[in-house]
């Protein structure tokens, strides 16, 4: 777990800074999640690897500032993408809770009601990258329906 969302994270973060300081000019968007900002039950290894990014983010987000390099972390609540089948089985397993309870549970964290769509994570990391969006740097923006605040 940590290998491939905070090491991982880390490495690709490594490969591209010295190119964006060379020339000035770089965004980095991290994926980090809003078990980042809080914590969750039975997913203690994800929590702390995506703490970690945006650790990272923040740390990284203070040396690149003066070159205009922005980092910054997307934070997704539950999406609906696979991911989420995974920790539905997790918590069928840990709580003996049915598939349906399970769902029901995740989207009930959700002021919304859902589940967050991948366009509208997509979104906002686009939106990192776009013109206007220069002085945002080092934030970790929840895209989760109001569940963190």
């Amino acid at each position: 777990m940590l290998e491939v969302n905070l090491t991982g994270t880390y490495l690709c973060c490594r490969q591209v800074i010295p190119g964006m300081l060379e020339r000035g000019y770089g965004r980095i968007v991290n994926i980090a999640s809003t078990a980042g900002l809080t914590g969750y039950a039975y997913v203690t290894a994800y929590c702390a690897a995506k703490h970690g990014v945006i650790g990272l983010t923040r740390a990284l987000a203070l040396e690149t500032a003066r070159r205009d390099v922005t980092v910054n972390a997307v934070c997704p609540g539950y999406t609906d993408t696979d991911m989420v089948g995974e920790a539905v089985g997790n918590i069928v397993r840990k709580t003996g809770k049915t598939e349906a309870d399970a769902r029901a549970a995740l989207v009930s964290g959700n002021p919304q009601q859902r589940l967050v769509r991948p366009e509208e994570v997509a979104n906002a990391a686009l939106w990192l990258c776009l013109p206007g969006a220069e002085a945002i740097t080092g934030q970790a923006i929840a895209v989760a329906g109001g569940e963190v605040l």
